[in-house]
């Protein structure tokens, strides 16, 4: 039996990674409101609840499909370096590292996407969907085991900047599990927002959804940003503010067995989820037995091959050329296939494919990087939210940003993204460091259709571990018919092999992690083939937290699935 229940429903359905932030989508839905404008209150208040992982100020890639048209598209939600951010000045000063503090900001993204997904798809006000965070915020929440660990984790960081220690470190000590946590620096600033949106109501939705954007891009709190920037030594400035807009842009797109796959594109890792499938579509996956030997050492092959492509290739599409339509070709996938070898692994991740099969490239640099054989950390942040509304409208978003590797900008309540940590400071690498161009993010939301059985958004948070768990459960969908949230409770493993999206960038070279429930014997035949096996917890938030729904496209029935590793949760009527 699941942990947690099966939550069914006939008529909408959120999961997001903390229970607060379900009843804030929950509550939009029971209003009158759409899946998108639940999704959007969600997203907001997984920025409060869980502001060790996810900032207000941070990042928020978005998909959404509007069940009128059909049409999948994805708003980036990603910020991109500022005009004076420097390699050469990360090369020259901090020997090729992205340090801690100011100087990984890239430009905040998730107001302005959360905000152009009201404009673009949902029906309410942004006062309407932010009043549950704000809430949240000002008048607190019981802090959870999950933040709670992360606090004490990053305590020291926390303490060195006075703006962050105020908050994350009331009264000079960490907050206990269970006790009150206010934010109401940041619930002053989400209400500011709002205010400024009621004060343009008459000018109609459009307009004072733009005052409430505009708040924070050129109003106020643009300044207070910007201003603290120049005077501690930042390159965030208002004009980097001003000029920001999100992206709307086709998701990619490849089929797996009939199941339509979505991703956002690879200025994100989110097509890696794509390369995995279709390198395992050579494969009786059902034959090798779930979670056998066979099976997790085929997969773990195959996610490696796609990491290496991840690294070699992805970044900012504005700024290089990525081969997507080659990385997910049927003949490219059946060239990398013959790299998987069914009694040996890879002892660390394998070369990068050859996108040319054959003919001469035009590749990125070579990428030098740390290598460890520690157990790897816990994935650093994230969380994700999802929904469908009574339409068959769904929303799916991996919200993110920690608080902890830059300081708040005193006043606010918040970070401004720190995503500039998933760059390289290597010229010539794909997501090098350069103004303008996005990092390579590791959040990705994603949404998979079996067109006339189900539909289903999912995602997760946990670094390099999302695209990882989120190929586990659409397999044990897909694969196994497995309810979702069985797939989602099912065991897990990770490879660990590829260099860290997170700054510094540390590979553990050969590393197989697994959860306990997964036998001995098969995590000994997996060690017998090469991998260096590290049995983890029965059950632990180190292989991500994975939030889900499926919507039966024949009978209409819901079925939302929610993470026990994580603070998630369901709900639906």
């Amino acid at each position: 039996m699941p942990l947690q229940p099966p939550i069914n429903g006939t008529r909408y359905m959120v999961s997001a990674g903390h229970f607060l932030a379900t009843q804030a989508g929950f509550d939009i839905l029971e209003a009158g409101g759409n899946a998108v404008d639940a999704g959007v209150a969600a997203g907001l208040a997984l920025g409060v609840v869980h502001s060790d992982m996810v900032q207000f100020s941070g990042v928020a890639p978005i998909m959404i499909r509007m069940a009128e048209t059909n049409q999948v598209l994805t708003i980036s939600g990603l910020g991109w370096w500022p005009k004076a951010a420097s390699i050469e000045r990360f090369v020259d000063e901090y020997n090729g590292a992205i340090p801690e503090g100011l100087l990984r900001t890239v430009v905040p993204a998730a107001p302005d996407a959360w905000i152009m997904a009201l404009k673009k798809f949902g029906t309410m006000s942004f006062g309407d969907v932010a009043s549950a965070a704000i809430r949240y915020a000002r008048d607190g929440y019981s802090m959870h085991h999950v933040m709670h660990d992360y606090l004490v984790a990053n305590e020291k960081t926390y303490r060195s900047y006075a703006s962050s220690s105020e908050i994350y470190l009331p009264g000079g000590r960490l907050p206990h599990v269970g006790e009150n946590f206010v934010q109401s620096d940041l619930a002053r600033s989400i209400q500011y927002m709002v205010d400024e949106e009621a004060a343009h109501a008459g000018k109609g939705r459009v307009a004072a959804l733009k005052a409430a954007r505009d708040a924070f891009y050129r109003g106020d709190l643009a300044t207070v940003m910007a201003d603290y920037h120049r005077d501690n030594g930042g390159w965030l400035t208002r004009e980097d503010l001003a000029e920001f807009s999100s992206a709307i842009e086709a998701p990619v797109t490849t089929t797996y067995r009939g199941t339509e796959v979505y991703t956002c594109g690879p200025w994100c890792q989110g097509p890696v989820l794509q390369q995995m499938l279709s390198l395992l579509k050579g494969y009786d996956m059902p034959g090798l037995g779930h979670n056998s030997a066979d099976y997790i050492h085929t997969a773990a092959e195959a996610i490696k091959l796609s990491f290496a492509d991840r690294e070699h290739y992805y970044g900012d599409p504005r700024h290089v050329d990525v081969p997507m339509d080659t990385l997910l070709s049927d003949a490219y996938a059946a060239e990398r296939r013959t790299m998987i070898r069914p009694h040996e692994a890879w002892p660390e991740l394998p070369p990068a494919g050859d996108t040319t099969l054959g003919a001469k490239q035009n590749a990125s640099a070579a990428t030098s990087y740390n290598q460890s054989t520690d157990s790897p950390p816990a994935p650093a942040d994230t969380s994700y939210c999802c929904a469908i509304d009574r339409d068959g409208n769904i929303f799916s978003a991996t919200p993110s940003d920690v608080s902890w590797d830059a300081p708040v900008i005193p006043g606010t309540g918040f970070c401004p993204s720190s995503r500039g940590m998933q760059s390289w400071a290597v010229p010539g690498h794909a997501s090098s460091v350069a103004p303008g161009k996005r990092p390579r993010l590791t959040p990705n939301p994603a949404l998979a259709i079996k067109p006339g059985e189900w539909a289903m958004p999912f995602g997760t948070p946990g670094g390099d571990t999302q695209c990882q768990a989120m190929l586990q459960v659409l397999l044990n969908v897909a694969e196994f018919d497995m309810p979702i949230q069985e797939a989602i409770e099912a065991p897990r493993f990770m490879t660990h092999s590829q260099p860290d999206s997170f700054e510094p960038h540390t590979a553990h070279p050969g590393k197989l992690t697994v959860e306990g429930r997964i036998d001995m014997e098969t995590s000994d035949d997996l060690a017998a083939r090469g991998h260096s096996v590290e049995r983890l917890a029965d059950m632990t938030y180190k292989t991500a937290g994975v939030c889900a729904i499926t919507q039966d496209l024949r009978t209409g029935v819901l079925e939302g699935g929610a993470d026990p590793r994580r603070m998630s949760r369901a709900m639906g009527w």
